[in-house]
């Protein structure tokens, strides 16, 4: 877990990158934004909070269905719990470093062994990054014109991203296929870390590197012993991204901007480009850099105050909200934790 000060300098960070967002946002209009934000119903306002809330309820019918094939009796608000304290660590960390730290510690109270719990975030990541690979290069295929037309100055940078979340691909199959290739490489890379004084102590970082070999080609057996779960999990994630794609349409209906069912393919490979430009903002939830570049790139489908209305809304919708619930869900758990762990200790006297 992270330590007071780390927790204070990430939320200072996240509000002074959201205070320039918003300022980004709304700099060139201020009361036309406000305009279009004012006259949301409230029952709008709350469909559109639901819509975003649902991607998270989404990634816990994933851990549900993976957990309950460890533990039968496994209860989806418990795959919830998960979900929402993953999502809330990932929020305030940088890179989202912090989310399987937090999601292991919830899964280890649930009763579920740090071996087996990372095990189980370790299948989920694969096939989520997998099917998003698949998913983005669909997108590409199919929509490699329009990138070229409206994003020509931007689009080596989805190719970058494209060939990151690839290259990650890759390297999960040389831990499955060739251990002992990923254990030399891995052992290169820590002594280049130690020469340069970053790695500290290098034996323990190797050891660490093989036990998550070991975990994940555990998994990979799942893979193909589970290839009903597999496909199950699979179609949820293809189900996860497209509620996340797909919001930004759905709020600008709300906003009764003027647009169609028919530009839904447009809004899923913008939305995309939003998702793979975030791996470039290594802050905290990505502030600040996904909102410039949500406004920067829905500004061609829609006008420039249009696409700022929109952008508050869906960033409040996917993020904001979400680690406000894992927050808040984060605290019970452990206040939920600390107090039976008292009570047992009460207990043993």
């Amino acid at each position: 877990m992270m330590s007071k000060k780390k927790y204070f300098i990430s939320f200072a960070l996240i509000i002074g990158l959201t205070a320039f967002a918003l300022w980004f946002a709304l700099k060139d209009n201020f009361r036309g934004v406000l305009g279009l934000l004012e006259h949301l119903p409230l029952l709008a306002l709350g469909l559109i909070l639901i819509y975003g809330i649902s991607y998270n309820f989404v990634i816990g019918l994933i851990y549900w269905n993976i957990v309950r094939k460890q533990k039968p009796d496994y209860k989806f608000r418990e795959a919830l719990a998960v979900a929402f304290v993953g999502a809330f660590f990932s929020g305030i960390t940088p890179s989202a470093t912090g989310g399987q730290l937090g999601q292991i510690y919830i899964l280890k109270h649930q009763g579920i062994d740090y071996g087996p719990g990372a095990s189980i975030l370790w299948l989920d990541f694969f096939v989520y990054q997998s099917v998003m690979v698949i998913y983005t290069s669909i997108i590409m295929l199919f929509e490699y014109n329009y990138y070229q037309t409206h994003y020509s100055k931007f689009f080596f940078l989805v190719l970058i991203g494209w060939f990151i979340n690839t290259a990650v691909i890759g390297i999960l199959i040389i831990m499955a296929k060739c251990p002992k290739l990923y254990h030399k490489i891995s052992k290169w890379i820590v002594k280049v870390l130690e020469k340069i004084k970053i790695v500290k102590e290098p034996e323990n970082v190797m050891k660490a590197c093989d036990e998550q070999i070991a975990m994940f080609n555990q998994e990979i057996g799942t893979l193909k012993n589970e290839k009903k779960l597999v496909l199950k999990v699979a179609l949820l994630n293809v189900l996860r991204l497209t509620i996340i794609y797909t919001l930004p349409l759905f709020i600008a209906y709300c906003l009764k901007i003027p647009c169609h069912f028919s530009e839904i393919w447009t809004v899923i490979t913008m939305s995309s480009f939003v998702m793979i430009a975030n791996s470039f903002f290594p802050v905290p939830g990505a502030s600040g850099g996904t909102e410039a570049a949500f406004i920067l790139i829905f500004s061609y489908l829609f006008t420039r105050t249009q696409a700022s209305s929109i952008c508050i809304l869906w960033r409040f919708a996917t993020y904001f909200i979400i680690i406000l619930i894992g927050g808040l869900t984060f605290l019970y758990c452990k206040r939920k934790y600390d107090k039976a762990k008292k009570a047992k200790l009460a207990l043993e006297k």
